[in-house]
């Protein structure tokens, strides 16, 4: 292949002749070879690139994309459990209102608010959940007009004593949470929800503090017969025969009647005082007291707590008594008033509360007595 080879070069105005030898053919042979192979792998290779290079534009392209889907998943997981926390959250309010029983902290949570972009974009999945909390509302507004009617009745009763309602409640004062735009209608419905539940939890804690309050209204009989020898008021004294004021009501008995706590409360003195014999002197807060004179044994200490229907002493006849009774006061603010209302109201009052009285035992009435 590489024999020597002459070439004639004709330059126009003469003839020239190479001679070509063929050891030097095989080498430009062999440089040509060797020049097309490199030129050939950089095609190659640049082709390779551009190849690569649009597979790791897709392979980024497709990561984006599932990011956003984990992101999507996410946020639609986020709010369908704000949802599923709300419902709970005011289904206790619900029930707390309906029973009267709740925890008034737990129940105090700040409304959870949603972003309306992500309920957007949530809506086909947290649709059912939506859907339970409209009927959360409905019932909502079932259960505050129970809780009103509830509350009327309760500060009427307590008015019928002479108290104030304010003396044993306040209403709450504290209002807060998150700020919630309201530029769209989801957003305002939502508002709308969760004023109507703010409403009803105010309303609850206003009668759940009420009746809490009831406790210190003496409101059980401080004997299991109840019977009057002598009311509140003005009467004909029984030792002078003149008139004088009565403090309290006389409760006949024989000696030995077990005598029982009208409501809970601390006693503030157990022993002889006075006119009253042995007398023990209840203190049930809000400026609520209640007084058991003549009494035969006291069965309680100074400064012990003591709860409504516990056994505190036994009738007796000591003091200025003509026979063996009961004489039994409630006083306001230092004041005696007439405790017969207190003692009429009983059933309605225990009615509220959620503690049990303890059963009193049936004793038998006695002679009739004054103090």
């Amino acid at each position: 292949m590489f024999a020597t080879r002459q070439v004639l070069f004709h330059d126009g105005r003469s003839v020239q002749r190479v001679r070509i030898g063929g050891t030097s053919q095989a080498v430009m042979a062999a440089v040509g070879a060797i020049t097309i192979g490199f030129s050939g792998y950089g095609a190659a290779a640049a082709t390779g690139v551009v190849a690569t290079d649009a597979n790791g534009q897709q392979v980024a392209h497709m990561e984006r994309q599932i990011g956003q889907l984990h992101a999507r998943v996410a946020t639609i997981r986020h709010t369908a459990e704000v949802h599923a926390q709300r419902i709970e959250q005011r289904q206790a309010l619900i029930t707390a209102a309906l029973t009267g029983k709740g925890d008034a902290q737990q129940l105090a949570l700040a409304s959870l608010p949603i972003d309306p972009a992500a309920e957007k974009m949530s809506a086909d999945v947290v649709q059912p959940l939506v859907k339970a909390e409209g009927h959360q509302v409905a019932l909502a507004g079932a259960a505050q007009r129970v809780l009103d009617q509830r509350y009327a009745e309760t500060t009427a009763t307590v008015r019928k004593l002479g108290l104030r309602p304010e003396r044993l409640a306040k209403a709450p004062r504290g209002m807060g949470g998150p700020m919630i735009d309201a530029s769209s209608e989801e957003a305002t419905a939502d508002l709308r929800a969760d004023a109507q539940f703010r409403t009803l939890f105010q309303t609850w804690k206003k009668l759940d503090t009420l009746q809490q309050g009831v406790i210190a209204i003496p409101s059980v009989h401080p004997v299991h017969t109840l019977a009057f020898t002598s009311n509140f008021g003005i009467r004909s004294d029984p030792f002078r025969g003149t008139a004088a004021m009565h403090a309290g009501v006389d409760i006949p008995g024989p000696v030995g009647t077990p005598i029982y706590a009208t409501a809970d409360g601390i006693v503030s003195h157990a022993g002889l005082q006075g006119g009253y014999g042995n007398m023990v002197e209840l203190n049930h807060g809000k400026g609520i007291a209640t007084r058991y004179g003549h009494l035969s044994k006291i069965l309680v200490a100074d400064h012990a707590r003591v709860t409504r229907g516990q056994l505190i002493a036994l009738m007796g006849s000591t003091g200025r008594s003509t026979g063996p009774h009961l004489h039994y006061e409630v006083r306001i603010d230092g004041h005696a008033v007439n405790p017969v209302p207190f003692l009429t109201t009983a059933d309605y009052l225990l009615a509220a509360q959620d503690r049990s009285v303890r059963a009193i035992p049936i004793s038998t009435t006695g002679p009739a007595a004054q103090d």
